[in-house]
Order: C-alpha cells, then structure tokens, then sequence
C-alpha cells in the first residue's frame, strides 16, 4: 500500500501474514481464530489473542498514512480500504473490461487491457510471508494471474503475433510444464511461425510429462491440436486481424415557417432531473395571469443551461409554436448584457426593423411587450444575475413563459419559481458515461465507474469532461481515470477537455464575488472537516462581528458553498463541493503560507474554546482533564450559550469535525493544540462508546508530540487516553502507561497531573492497601487544584476499596462525600456513577432493596443523558443484585438487556462479563 510518501514498508513476520490476511478476505470480517491458524497453524501460544492485537495496533499505525482502516468487527477484524489501492481488484476490473472490448472485436485494446492487469503482479502471491493457512488462498490468485495470460496471449495470436509469442510462451510453458493451455498456445504459435516440428516435439515432450508425473493422457484439446497439426488443418492458420466500426448518424432541425427559433441544440446525452424538468413545465404551462417563469439556480457546472434547452424543446411546439427567443446574458463572463441590447436583438428577431427599434430600454421594453401579448413564446434567457437585469425581457402575455439560468439566488421576480439544481444521482451520472463512452464499455467497469462519479462529486460538467477524454481514449480504462483523479491537488487539471473546463466556470463565480468573500473563501477551503460551522469563517478572518454567518454568505448567493442543515444554534452549518473545495485550496495557495497558518490555528482555537466550554457544562467545571497553553479564538458569546444549550448533542454534531481538527493540528505543527484537542474531546468520545476514536487519535498525536518534545503534553494524552489504547494488552499494559504518565508529571512538577495518573493507577493495581495510598495522595493533589471531579473520583474508589476492607464506617462515608461533590459539579453522570458504585456495595452487604433504590436512580440518569455505557454498565448490575437475591428471571432480563447494549457498542470485554454473569445463573 502507498502513503503521500510513497509505499509503506510492512515488517516482515507477523505484520505481513495479518496483513496478507485481511487483504485475502477483502470486505469480509476475519477472525482472530482465522488469524491465529494463519500465525501459528498447530501451536499457538496462550497469549496468542493478546498477540494478534498488537500486530494489529502496529498495522493500524503503519496504515494510517494510506487512508487504510482496520475496524473490530465481532468476531475479529476488517480491513476497510479503497478498492483502487488494492492490485487484485483493480486487476478483477481491467480483466472484466478486456473481456468487453474482446467482445466488441477491439483486439488491440483488449490485449494491452490484459497485460496492463498481468502487470500487477510482481511475482507469486504473498511471496515470503511464511503461512501454509493462506498458500491455498493465495494459489487463487496466482491462478487468476496465469488466466490472464493466457487469455491476453489468445488475443494476440487472434491479432496474428505469433512469431513474436514463441519466446515469451517458451519461458512460461518451460515455468508451468503441466499447464495444458499455455503449451497449446506454444505449439499454435511455432506452427503458425512455419515450426511444424518443433510444434509437435512441445506436444511429445507435455505428453510423456504427464503420463509420467501423473498418469495421465493431455486432455481433448490439445490431441485434438497436435492432429490438427499433423494435417496441416485449415482452421490453424491465423485469422485476420478483426476490427472495429462505428456508426454515425446526422440529422438537422426542421425550418420553421413563422416566429423566431433560437434555442441552442438540445443535449443529446441528458439524462435524468426528471423532477426539476416537472416543476419547470408546471410553471410554464400551468400558470394564470401572466407569463410563467421558472428560474433555475445552481453552482457551476450542475447543468442548469442543459436542462433549460431541454425543457426548452420539449415545450415549444406543442405549447409555444409561435416561437423561441434566447440569450446568453453572460452574467458571470465580466460582461454581462444590457437589457436595452437583449430587447433590441429579441425585437429584430420578432420582425421589427433595426431602424424602428426606440433608443429608451424603456420604449424597447413596452414594445416587446406589446409584440408578445398575443403571441404563445418561450423566451430562454441563461446566466443571469440581477432582478433589474431581467425585468425588462419578462413578457406579459399569459400564453408566454420564460426560463431564467442563474448561479446567484434570483428571488425578486414577481411569481417566478425557483427551482434550485443539485447535482446528479449516482445512476443519473453513471447513465450519462454509459450514453457518452457506451453502456457496455461502462458496465465492464461498474466498480470504476461508481467510483469515477463520487471523485468528481456527480458534477455533470465535469462528468462530461471525463466522459469526453475516455471516449476520445478508447484504450483508456475508466479506473485509470479515477486514478488519475484521486489526487485533488492536480483534480482541476484533469477535469479539462477543449472547451470545457470545471476551472473555468468556477473561475467565472469567483471573478463575481467581493475581495472579502474571496478571502474566506479561499480559507474556508483549508478546513479539513466534513462540514463548516457558521462561526469558523469569524475565526479564519479573525472577524468578531456577532454573526460570522454574514461573511459566508455572499458565497452561498454563487453556490459557492452550500448550506445543508442548522446546528443546535440554530445557525446555518455549510458544505463544499468536493471540486469547489479542490479551486478553494488552489486560490488558498496564492496567500502567504504564515497567513494560511494562522487563520487555521484561530480556528482551532475555536474548536477548544467550545470544548472547554462543552466540558464546564457537562462536568460542573474544568474537572477531570489538563489544558494546554494553545490560544483560544472565542466564538461570539450569545451563540455559543444557544449552541450550549445541549453539549452533549454539540458533541455528537461535532465529532467527526474535532477529530478532523485534531489530525490537522498535527499536519500544522501545532503540538500543543494536537494534544489539547484530543484531551479535550476524549471524555465525550470514552463516555459515548467511541473508543476506537480515541485510538486512532492517540497513535497519530502521541508519536508527534515525543518527535516535537511535548512532554507534558505527551503526560497528558496518556493519561487520558493512553489507559482506553492500551485496554486491549490487558492491565500491565495500561499500568505501564500511567506510569509513564505520572513519572512526567512528577518530574515536571505538575500536581494537577500527579493527582490524575496517580488516580488512575489505583484504578489497575491489584493491591488493595496500595490503591488506596494512592486515591489519598490523589485527593491532595485534587483538593489542592480545586478539581471537584478528581476528588469525588478519588473519594468513590477510595470508598469502595475501604468496603471491600470491612473498614464500612470510613468506606460509606468517603462514598456520602463523593456523591455530594458529584451534586456539586452539576455533571448527572457523576452522580450516576457514585450512585452505582453505592448500589453495589450495598449489594455486596446483602442490603439489596437499597441497591436496588440507588441503581434505579442511577439508571435513570443515564437514560435522560443518553449514555449507552452508563446504561449497560447499571443494568448489569441491576442483574447481579438480582441474581443473588435469587431472582433469576428478573436477572436474566437485565443481564440480557445489558449485553445487548455492549454488542452495539462493540464492547467485547463487557459483553464477556455480562456472559459469565449469564452463565452462572444457569
């Protein structure tokens, strides 16, 4: 696999036999059984499991940089990569694609299709990686290999290549001596060279090999063959070279006898937007008390002029034979035309001499007027961009209509429908490359082909670009296409072909909009996330006007942007077009890359600024968690307490972004904002179940931070993540860890720290007395800080921990404290938590109704936080009381309920206790 810096070596061991693995059984979930047999075959060691996840951890890092994801899934792992990275799909994709163009008799094509797919191979499958359980997997693909040469070398003897076949044929059947086909296509090739005897010695020689290796005759096909040849058989000589034709067809509009007819000519390879063209045809025909408009608004290149001319003829005849007038108004080409010019073209057209035309646009206007108030004509007029422009040219004849093109919103026009223009569907696109490059060159690379549509965005200007370069480049596939595509710093220079360029028509609502506009827009372009909150343009520009949304705006007006939805605010959230982000970067790269730099890291700023506010509320305060000293950009203040007003949906809204922004960081430099974003969002991601966030985090910001020195903010993102990634190597792992964790802290001097590793180390040991040493010296450092959180944390373990020490008196009571500190930090989970450590004490004394009370209450807190750990996590514990009440039905429903939730959550350690838990009732 390749990263931006090219492939990414795999150690050899371990790692390559997991990776051959997962590659093998490409979208489908493999075992950690599967993988151990793959490891160790007969003898797997106890600690095999443990094992297998660490080379899986090791891969993920490794793979990190290639886009490349290894997901848990139950009851093992699965490697989520894009196809076109993977050399046996994309050779299943060419491979398919010659079988096409063979059958369409395009030889040639066919031919070099085959060997470009042969060529993937650099030698035999898995080659060194020492595993018997994957050979027969393996052998597979190596089968496919030779079946392509031999079916690329079928062709090139049907394209009569023979003399130049021997030698290469020679090599491979000399390879593979058992393989029948390859030494039939030998002896075709000698005896089509003139090599009657030569053919006929391969034959003996392939004989007595088989008889001899396996007893065996050579099958029909090649006896038959060596009869042929002894006869001298017609049949063998080499065929002519078949060819291939195209079909052409011609054709003109029909002379209209009466009224203008100046529509452009109509699209021959549309397809789809059969509901825009509804509502434009209910608004032309179906209209009363003047003349029906429909304007058709959209972003560059969505197709708004093509459907307009299609609409356009399918309307004219029947409902507008007394003609059709049309203009480009050339509103985004930095000239756009005057009414006074348009109306004098459209009254010529309509018979007026050029000499009787007014000089006022006004008279010009109330003539045209006049003209048409009788007549039944469809006026078309294309990129437009002002009301004041179109007013004049609006007919008002109730049996004319009028379709208006605009890339700005033209919502001014008295009873005009707006109808805004998205891009195509998934199979509208993947239609119109079938109507441009033929629907059988399209369907012999269906996977390609989806792909090609999503990597230019379903744009149908630049799906006819690259319709345009396949079909002007038969041999081209459309993978290599996509390929070609997949970098989107050079995206814009592919998508180009004579005339047509999806640069261009942006560079034209570019040129439209205002210098500041440009700006962010051009900023706007350097956010990584999926989408962009209304507050991030403020932060780019540094802007602190009270709705930052005012400065995005203008490029909604182009569709330069897009909106797609409110956030909690209420405040519009934007998304770009894939290819309008690509001309974003490149007008981003003409500023000073300091600039650049600074205008990202405000808003990351500003991500930290909401999340240090998110936690406050959440946690009664900034408790639980170390800040670091990078700069924060406030948002405004009145917006940030309505986006507050649930920080736990802000959170849910807002992870993807915020992870996005924490791997920007890294790419930045920016170390100290790396480390604050990922502590920063790690409570919410731990507390919601979505740990393996958590991990992909840490193993691109921890190795950063140790490059860059960030000690303390290595400390920290151990301490807080550190424990949730190394889980899986089990409690000395984790231990080790926090260890590290806290012997920085201690030699930085930093209590808050100290209090937070020492609090966690006590939560991995075993030895009771220790543990409990270490929560005291935790509360000091707490206490000492003022962290209410760490204290009540400390204080409901320590408790705990005292319990299980028959010390009940000083247990229970550090248990009442914790609970009153959780009441004090507001933070419902906190009290849950106390709340559920209580119930099981209490259980633990058999004071199980008690339990029972705590627990419900517990239980309830998490249901109105929506907390799926939380809730997982008491039922199961509701079960357990239950079950030693000796209310095994009461528990088996909990227990049942409980695991359920840890199956969603992918918990495999939870879904283990609470089957134990299960077990022991039966």
């Amino acid at each position: 696999m390749a990263g931006p810096g090219g492939p990414v070596p795999i150690p050899p061991g371990r790692q390559q036999i997991v990776l051959g693995a997962l590659l093998l059984d490409l979208e489908r979930v493999v075992s950690v059984d599967h993988l151990i047999d793959a490891l160790w075959e007969h003898d797997p060691p106890d600690t095999a499991r443990t094992q297998v996840q660490i080379c899986v951890s090791r891969l993920r890092r490794l793979l990190a940089p290639t886009g490349a994801e290894i997901a848990t899934r139950t009851p093992g792992y699965l490697l989520i990569v894009d196809p076109e990275q993977v050399d046996a799909r994309v050779q299943r994709v060419l491979a398919k694609q010659a079988a096409a163009l063979l059958h369409e008799g395009r030889l040639e094509e066919a031919a070099d299709t085959y060997r470009t797919a042969a060529s993937l191979w650099t030698g035999p499958t898995l080659s060194g990686v020492g595993s018997g359980p994957l050979r027969a997997k393996a052998t597979r693909l190596d089968e496919e290999r030779l079946s392509l040469i031999e079916s690329r070398l079928q062709v090139e003897l049907d394209l009569g290549r023979h003399a130049n076949l021997v030698g290469e044929v020679s090599a491979l059947v000399e390879e593979y001596p058992l393989r029948e086909r390859l030494r039939a296509q030998l002896i075709l090739a000698l005896y089509r060279s003139g090599r009657q005897a030569e053919a006929l010695e391969v034959y003996r020689v392939g004989r007595d090999l088989l008889v001899e290796e396996l007893g065996l005759e050579p099958g029909e096909e090649l006896r038959d063959l060596e009869s042929a040849v002894l006869t001298g058989d017609p049949a063998l000589r080499a065929p002519e070279p078949r060819g291939d034709g195209t079909l052409s067809a011609s054709g003109q509009f029909p002379v209209p006898e009466t009224g203008p007819r100046q529509l452009p000519s109509d699209t021959s390879d549309f397809v789809g937007r059969e509901e825009v063209i509804a509502r434009v045809r209910g608004a032309l025909v179906g209209g009363e008390g003047g003349a029906g408009t429909a304007v058709l608004m959209g972003r560059p290149g969505v197709g708004k002029s093509a459907t307009a001319v299609r609409v356009a003829h399918a309307l004219a005849d029947e409902h507008f034979p007394d003609g059709q007038l049309y203009c480009d108004l050339r509103a985004t080409r930095g000239a756009p035309i005057s009414a006074a010019t348009v109306l004098s073209r459209f009254l010529r057209a309509l018979g007026v001499p050029a000499q009787a035309i007014p000089e006022d646009t006004d008279e010009r206007s109330a003539m045209y007027r006049d003209l048409l108030a009788s007549r039944r004509v469809l006026v078309v007029l294309d990129d437009a961009a002002l009301e004041s422009q179109l007013l004049p040219l609006i007919p008002a004849g109730t049996g004319c209509g009028v379709i208006i093109t605009s890339r700005s919103f033209l919502t001014g026009l008295p009873g005009a429908v707006s109808v805004q223009m998205e891009t195509l569907s998934e199979d509208a696109s993947i239609a119109l490359l079938g109507r441009v490059l033929g629907r059988g060159r399209v369907e012999a690379e269906q996977e390609a082909a989806r792909a090609l549509v999503r990597v230019v965005g379903h744009l149908p200007l630049a799906l006819r670009i690259v319709s345009a370069r396949l079909a002007a480049r038969p041999r081209w596939g459309l993978a290599a296409m996509v390929e070609r595509l997949a970098d989107e710093r050079h995206r814009l220079d592919e998508l180009a072909h004579g005339d047509m360029t999806v640069r261009a028509s942006l560079t034209l609502s570019y040129d439209g909009i205002d210098q500041l506009s440009a700006r962010a827009f051009g900023l706007l372009g350097a956010l990584e996330g999926p989408t962009v909150p209304m507050w991030a343009a403020g932060a780019l520009l540094d802007d602190s006007r009270p709705f930052p949304s005012d400065l995005v705006e203008p490029l909604v007006d182009a569709h330069m942007i897009d909106v797609i939805g409110v956030d909690p605010a209420g405040e519009p959230v934007y998304r770009f077009h894939e290819l309008v982000r690509d001309y974003a970067r490149e007008q981003l790269e003409k500023a000073p890359p300091e600039a650049r730099r600074q205008s990202v890291a405000r808003v990351l700023g500003g991500w930290l600024s909401l999340l240090d506010t998110a936690n406050r509320k959440i946690m009664g305060g900034d408790y639980l968690r170390l800040r670091g000293e990078a700069p924060r950009w406030e948002p405004p203040t009145r917006y940030v307490k309505r986006l507050m007003a649930d920080p736990t949906a802000w959170f849910e809204a807002e992870r993807a972004n915020i992870r996005h922004a924490a791997l920007q960081s890294v790419a930045e430099g920016l170390d100290e904002h790396s480390w604050d974003l990922v502590v920063g969002v790690s409570l919410f991601l731990n507390r919601r179940g979505y740990t393996e966030d958590v991990v992909e985090l840490y193993h691109v910001v921890e190795p950063f931070l140790r490059e860059r020195g960030n000690r303390r903010g290595r400390a920290a993102l151990m301490e807080i993540a550190g424990d949730t990634v190394a889980q899986a190597q089990g409690n000395v792992a984790r231990l080790e860890v926090m260890k590290e964790a806290l012997a920085e802290f201690v030699d930085l001097g930093d209590v808050h720290g100290q209090a937070l590793a020492r609090r966690g180390i006590a939560e991995v040991i075993d030895r009771t007395s220790e543990r409990i040493d270490l929560c005291e010296q935790a509360l000091e450092g707490f206490v000492e800080v003022g962290d209410l959180g760490g204290q009540w944390r400390s204080l409901m373990l320590m408790g705990y921990l005292r319990c299980l020490e028959d010390d009940t008196r000083r247990g229970r009571a550090d248990l009442d404290r914790a609970l009153s500190l959780a009441g004090e930090t507001g933070d419902s989970r906190a009290r849950a938590q106390v709340l559920h450590r209580i119930g099981m004490v209490e259980a633990d004394g058999a004071e199980y109704e008690r339990a029972l009370e705590h627990l419900g209450e517990a239980y309830g807190l998490v249901v109105d936080l929506d907390d799926p750990v939380g809730q997982a996590m008491v039922l199961r514990a509701k079960g357990r009381v239950h079950s030693h009440a000796g209310r095994t039905c009461e528990a088996r429903s909990l227990l049942e309920r409980s695991v359920a939730l840890f199956d969603e959550l992918r918990d495999a350690d939870g879904q283990a206790w609470v089957r134990r838990d299960l077990a022991d009732l039966s």
